[in-house]
């Protein structure tokens, strides 16, 4: 009985991701989740290349750090322009509810969120390898 509410759970926490995400522009959302498998390979790469080859350990450890920040970028462009939209929207109808204002104002957040956690993910992969990259040059120096 715990395993089958645990199962469902999870299911109801995916789903709620998955209209979030729709809910936050499927084009800029994309292209922020592109940016975040980017950085993990890129962090898996340069983990590849710890103990073998400094210089190419540091290309994937650049381009990790640049595609967290791009995800960054895009998210926060992607929800400037939404903005930019619905106050266009907003303008051209007059009178709007608060309620659909707040409404509105929740999903323009939803693409900037995703941005930040993109870049939150990124950096602390970079930052753990070069905890580790450091650990290992202090190691081979003794």
């Amino acid at each position: 009985m715990f395993t089958l509410f645990t199962i469902s759970s999870a299911l109801t926490t995916v789903f709620s991701f998955i209209n979030r995400f729709m809910e936050g522009g499927p084009v800029g959302m994309t292209l922020v989740l592109i940016c975040l498998i980017l950085a993990l390979v890129f962090i898996a790469l340069a983990s590849g290349q710890i103990n073998k080859s400094q210089l190419s350990f540091d290309k994937y450890k650049s381009l990790a750090k640049q595609a967290s920040l791009l995800g960054l970028v895009i998210g926060l462009f992607n929800s400037i322009v939404g903005l930019i939209n619905a106050f266009d929207a907003i303008e051209a109808v007059g009178d709007v509810a608060p309620a659909m204002v707040a409404g509105g104002l929740k999903v323009a957040l939803l693409s900037p969120l995703f941005g930040f956690l993109t870049f939150i993910i990124g950096r602390t992969g970079t930052f753990i390898l070069d905890w580790i990259n450091k650990e290992n040059l202090n190691t081979s120096d003794d």
